[in-house]
């Protein structure tokens, strides 16, 4: 699998925005662990997640 050089949010690895999938391909993580990795950082009140997360969809553009 080719390491994608840019960051889009993804079409495929979608569930709300398709920013937990735009890491994981980035990255070349399973989508998986970037979704446990949000869903860690919503636990203590939302704040943690939800900010980064409403910050990188709207900075990164979706995929074509």
């Amino acid at each position: 699998m080719a390491m994608n050089r840019g960051l889009y949010r993804s079409r495929s690895n979608r569930v709300i925005a398709g920013v937990a999938g735009a890491l994981a391909e980035r990255f070349g993580w399973p989508v998986w662990i970037v979704r446990l990795l949000w869903l860690l950082l919503l636990l203590p009140g939302g704040f943690p997640g939800l900010i980064p997360y409403l910050f990188f969809w709207i900075v990164i553009p979706s995929e074509s």
